[in-house]
């Protein structure tokens, strides 16, 4: 049985909680909200997954094919290459997904009775989703080639089937170990570099040095510029350090310019800096920080297209994908490490991260106050 102390001292803390403005939409708004972001970017289907064709045949029998794989809302077709070099460019870019080749004689060959091989290049950078899309896919001609196959000689088959050649590309054997381990390097670096400036002002305020930071004629760019500066040079250090590890311990081949890779660094780790520092700047105490700095790691990961492709979520959703930083370098990561892509290619995510990271600061400029309150 409890005593009449733990009794009162429990209702103290039930008074202070809710007594507290800030706690209490944590408590209900904060929930809802995560329920209904998981809701919606958490989705395994395969949906809208964008194709480029290049259609050699331009027959009858290769609009249909289209028509099939356009027919089964999964695929939808963005771009007919005017040569098959051209699927290489649209994969490379990012435009598609998925690239189908048909060849020139694949209506002839169908005529014929014999086999017509088609081409299928897919992006493998994202190897647990590149395996389903082409399982898809492979359904959708198969289907085909069974119509072919009964309409040509009267009834079902068992062989005679259409030969799927499938290529995927940028990771050829869909090894989950290069996807995850260098977005997770990210992740992690994201994780260190929130949590250091979210606690950064309060800590001054706490340990009582704000007082002779006021009295000093620093002005307010310049102290967030001298909070900024160190902990993206730590923070960067163990990106370095512990990216070297990941690529040793997992034996991991980086296709481009690593250069690239610690550009887009610097300016993903100014944006996650800044945005630590505005933190630090709104709330009041290093406890209020941690949970603010928490409460957004969820969704800056489930954003990202870490894990669940930003294609498949959401029209709205998609739109606020690009307050993320972490979108955008992960994207980078992918583009050097596996595809081997420069600033031709990836000038959109360095540019997102640059307008991100100089916001991120300006707010956190226009946000501090020389006051200890």
């Amino acid at each position: 049985m409890l005593n009449s102390r733990i009794i009162e001292l429990v209702r103290k803390e039930f008074i202070h909680l809710f007594r507290d403005k800030k706690i209490r939409p944590m408590l209900v708004i904060l929930p809802l909200l995560q329920i209904m972001l998981f809701g919606y970017v958490v989705n395994f289907d395969v949906a809208n997954i964008n194709l480029a064709v290049w259609d050699g045949s331009r027959s009858k029998e290769s609009r249909e094919l289209i028509n099939d794989i356009e027919a089964s809302k999964i695929f939808r077709v963005v771009s007919y290459a005017s040569t098959p070099r051209d699927l290489e460019a649209q994969l490379m870019t990012r435009h598609a997904d998925i690239a189908i080749n048909i060849p020139q004689d694949f209506s002839a060959k169908l005529a014929a009775g014999v086999s017509a091989p088609l081409q299928v290049l897919v992006d493998g950078t994202v190897s647990h989703i590149a395996s389903v899309r082409v399982g898809y896919l492979s359904n959708i001609i198969q289907g085909y080639a069974n119509r072919k196959m009964e309409k040509l000689y009267g009834g079902k088959l068992q062989y005679g089937k259409i030969d799927l050649r499938l290529r995927a590309w940028y990771n050829p054997n869909l090894e989950s170990q290069i996807f995850f381990v260098p977005c997770v390097v990210a992740f992690v670096t994201m994780i260190l570099s929130l949590l250091l400036t979210s606690m950064a002002i309060i800590r001054e305020k706490e340990i009582g040095t704000m007082e002779q930071l006021i009295v000093t004629p620093i002005k307010k760019h310049e102290f967030i510029l001298a909070k900024t500066i160190p902990y993206v040079l730590i923070s960067l250090a163990v990106l370095l350090f512990s990216g070297a590890f990941g690529a040793y311990l997992f034996k991991l081949q980086i296709a481009g310019n690593i250069l690239w890779i610690l550009l887009g660094a610097v300016l993903f780790l100014i944006c996650t800096t800044s945005i630590g520092l505005l933190i630090s700047t709104t709330v009041a105490t290093q406890q209020e920080a941690m949970m603010t700095t928490f409460l957004l790691l969820v969704p800056f990961v489930l954003l990202s297209g870490f894990v669940f492709p930003v294609e498949n979520m959401p029209t709205v959703v998609q739109w606020l994908t690009y307050l993320d930083p972490l979108r955008f370098f992960i994207a980078i990561i992918r583009g050097v490490v596996l595809r081997g892509v420069g600033f031709e290619v990836l000038y959109p995510q360095f540019l997102g991260l640059f307008l991100l990271g100089t916001a991120a600061l300006s707010f956190a400029v226009i946000r501090w106050r020389k006051t200890v309150d």
